[in-house]
């Protein structure tokens, strides 16, 4: 006699809204569906370095959450995912409204790699990343 096992339904679409560290920055998730996502953030000045440019840390975080995003679409958000890996590069000051553009590049059952990017109000490129994430249970 065959037994199905039935694993209870697994939905990660909402992790995004339930992470504190992305509301305290004011993230928005604007769009996020079959490995693409799309994040935006409003600077405020509780968000700047000593330049007046949006730290390279709330930067950095919002093209992790980007890219995140996009792994877990991928997946149909049927897994979580951490971050293994990632690098950054800056390529200008970011100011005012910042859109990061984060791509489920592809991998297989475990990992997921991703780039993303982060515009200005101008669409100037500000930072861009590669990152390596690993599907885990939620």
């Amino acid at each position: 006699m065959d037994t199905e096992i039935s694993l209870p339904e697994v939905d990660t679409s909402t992790l995004f809204s339930r992470v504190p560290f992305n509301r305290l920055l004011g993230l928005q998730r604007e769009f996020c569906e079959a490995g693409q996502a799309r994040m935006v953030l409003e600077t405020r000045d509780e968000l700047t370095n000593n330049f007046e440019a949006t730290h390279g840390g709330v930067i950095m975080t919002l093209l992790d959450v980007a890219m995140s995003s996009a792994a877990l679409s991928k997946s149909d958000f049927q897994r979580a995912v951490v971050t293994i890996d990632m690098s950054t590069s800056f390529l200008k000051p970011g100011r005012g409204r910042l859109v990061a553009h984060g791509t489920a590049l592809g991998g297989g059952r475990s990992v997921c790699f991703c780039e993303a990017r982060i515009e200005d109000e101008a669409g100037e490129l500000v930072a861009k990343a590669m990152g390596t994430f690993k599907y885990v249970q939620p």
